[in-house]
């Protein structure tokens, strides 16, 4: 039977990563070879990094994201754990406690719902009911969201369910060097960290800085990124919904609408105050992201910004967002494409911000 990374990379005639070498002549690299060079960076940079999950060791990993650690570091670094989501992860927060840094990869985050207990009842609360005497060093990471035929049980979007906890921090990457300089992050801090990636971007190659190739490059937690400088109105979004983003935002410019899109990396903590700067400047909000509408992560944005003086003063239309539908997704494939964002969407959304 094939593994789920198996299925993706024959179905779209890719090959497999363990194959191809991630020394790039070029200043470009895809998501996943940037996950990979940050793991492989950190375990290098610190002897308590250990990576653990199903096939992360001899098979390389789910979708390849580990390829080569195991054969460099060994089983003792790189580990291969029985198909046991609770009882891994249950183990992995126990490293935490006593002073490692354990990655715990999760083939999808659809099968962390076996480990929530785990991840939020002990990871994310232990600091502060220890009265700050205990840490949890610990990362959380996996493919999240929007997928391709894995249908309702495997392709669910669960940024807003874990940004709403207390105790974690939750980061959702988009291109290349949000993923090295994140994930880099997200392993030396001393809070768990829910990481949220998207299988539909591993295999995009980005543009990277030199800065970026180097094995010192740290994002910093908390900080969005103004991916497109604009004056007409605000896009607001991350991880996948930013393609869509991006996307609709080359095309309004052909239209004369220029758009400021702001990448917001972090999902908690949440940075605010970059994104109230740029709508005081535009006066006009879309928030885009691929999980449902109801108590999302664009809800609590427009929230926060009518709740805001300055932000809802400088309003010239309502606050718009751009979601996936309300329904559990489904399998068949034109059905689950019209369950997802595109940037048509995005782009509709703006334009009848615009004539507001």
């Amino acid at each position: 039977m094939l593994s789920i990374s198996s299925r993706i990379l024959s179905r779209n005639g890719l090959l497999p990563f363990s194959l191809r070498s991630l020394a790039t002549a070029s200043k470009s690299m895809t998501v996943r070879e940037a996950l990979n060079q940050a793991l492989d960076e950190e375990i290098q940079h610190d002897e308590n990094v250990i990576v653990l999950g199903e096939e992360v060791g001899r098979s390389e990993g789910n979708y390849s994201v580990t390829a080569g650690l195991n054969k460099k570091y060994g089983d003792r670094r790189v580990l291969d754990t029985p198909i046991e989501e609770i009882g891994f992860t249950g183990m992995a927060v126990g490293m935490s406690f006593e002073g490692l840094r354990p990655v715990c990869e999760f083939m999808t985050w659809n099968f962390a719902l076996q480990s929530i207990d785990h991840i939020i009842n002990s990871a994310a609360k232990t600091f502060y009911m220890s009265g700050g005497q205990i840490n949890s060093p610990i990362v959380f990471r996996g493919p999240n969201g929007a997928a391709e035929g894995f249908a309702a049980q495997h392709t669910q979007d669960f940024s807003a369910w874990f940004a709403s906890v207390p105790g974690l921090k939750v980061l959702s990457p988009y291109d290349s060097e949000d993923a090295k300089g994140l994930l880099k992050a997200a392993i030396r801090d001393d809070n768990p960290v829910v990481f949220l990636e998207n299988e539909l971007l591993y295999e995009t190659a980005f543009p990277v800085s030199d800065a970026a190739l180097k094995n010192d490059f740290v994002l910093p937690i908390g900080k969005a990124k103004v991916q497109v400088e604009g004056s007409d109105i605000t896009i607001v979004s991350y991880s996948l919904g930013m393609k869509y983003s991006m996307q609709a935002q080359a095309e309004l410019k052909k239209e004369g609408i220029n758009a400021e899109v702001i990448n917001l990396r972090s999902l908690r903590p949440f940075d605010f105050e970059t994104v109230a700067k740029s709508v005081q400047k535009t006066g006009r909000l879309v928030t885009v992201e691929t999980g449902w509408p109801f108590c999302g992560i664009g809800s609590e944005i427009a929230a926060q910004v009518f709740e805001c003086p300055e932000t809802y003063k400088s309003l010239k239309s309502p606050v718009l967002r751009v979601t996936g539908v309300d329904v559990p997704t489904p399998y068949a494939d034109m059905i689950e494409r019209a369950s997802f964002p595109t940037s048509k969407n995005v782009v509709d959304t703006v334009r009848r911000s615009m004539k507001c």
